[in-house]
């Protein structure tokens, strides 16, 4: 029974990045996808007042944690940022396998600032991501190899973002509560959403967007935020019935998911989604995501 539990994570997680990719081809292909972003800052900003109402205490806090928890929020928007610029260019299979590379930096800042040991496997595993993520940024063409810098820089800003997040998160959320967290950490994100509207650009396409796809974009990105929030949910009761290291090994398996997910629409659903089907770029994507799921379940053993 844990394992559909533990499946339903990855799952929902490679349809949500299916989902990113949709909205970011159908209306923000030419445009900035910052203003995105402001439509996730406002469903945060939604939920502040019924999390207050549920904790009133989230209001009682010093400044200063009060800031870094607002921090975290601001780290994660940046995150998204860096993560919807690289699913402009790239395919969703492509950008996925990205986010391991979080894990190895949550592996480095727990080595760095909290003092703890890597063991020979959990430095054969990062040897792994680090190698998957390199072969999926190159392009192999005809009498020339490319390396896709802008992929490594966006993907690899935006894993150090969540990782420095997460560990935010983690330390208030385990000190604090977990909902006095979660409030502040929304608050951030409102806080950067706040900031994109300070451009001129931004404010115009958000207007813009509102006038002529409202409907479309606002429950479009209301379910995708549903699957995120049933892959969460997902993975934290099968964490009630199996090992954490078991579990994590599971959800590790989301860049396969995201190919296969991306494989069938191509196939039946080409208004969708498409991936590239040739026999290099598939044996391609395939090598470098087992690379990087086996180096994420070496790391967490």
């Amino acid at each position: 029974m844990w394992l559909l539990f533990a499946f339903s994570g990855p799952v929902l997680w490679a349809t949500s990045t299916h989902v990113d990719k949709y909205l970011v081809e159908r209306y923000f292909k030419e445009g900035s996808v910052a203003v995105l972003m402001v439509f996730t800052a406002v469903m945060g900003l939604v939920t502040l007042p019924f999390i207050w109402w549920y904790q009133p205490g989230v209001l009682t806090l010093p400044l200063q944690s009060i800031a870094v928890m607002a921090a975290s929020g601001v780290l994660y928007m940046g995150a998204m940022y860096f993560y919807l610029q690289a699913l402009q260019s790239e395919e969703a299979s492509t950008v996925a396998p990205f986010f391991q590379v979080t894990g190895l930096f949550g592996l480095a800042l727990g080595f760095l600032i909290l003092g703890e040991r890597l063991t020979l496997m959990q430095v054969a595993g990062g040897v792994l991501v680090i190698a998957g993520s390199v072969l999926l940024s190159v392009r192999f063409a005809k009498g020339a190899t490319r390396i896709k810098k802008r992929l490594i820089l966006l993907m690899v800003s935006c894993s150090f973002a969540l990782a420095v997040s997460s560990v935010i998160f983690k330390y208030f959320a385990v000190r604090d509560e977990f909902w006095t967290t979660t409030f502040w950490n929304f608050a951030g994100e409102a806080l950067f959403g706040a900031a994109l509207m300070v451009t001129r650009a931004h404010r115009a396409q958000f207007a813009r967007m509102l006038r002529q796809n409202t409907g479309a974009v606002l429950s479009i990105n209301a379910a995708n935020e549903l699957i995120n929030l049933g892959g969460g949910l997902g993975m934290r009761y099968a964490l009630l019935l199996a090992p954490l290291g078991m579990v994590q090994a599971v959800t590790s398996t989301g860049p396969f998911f995201v190919l296969f997910i991306g494989i069938g629409l191509s196939l039946f659903l080409p208004n969708l989604g498409r991936e590239e089907l040739s026999r290099t770029g598939f044996v391609q994507k395939v090598i470098a995501t087992t690379f990087a799921v086996a180096g994420i379940i070496l790391i967490n053993r």
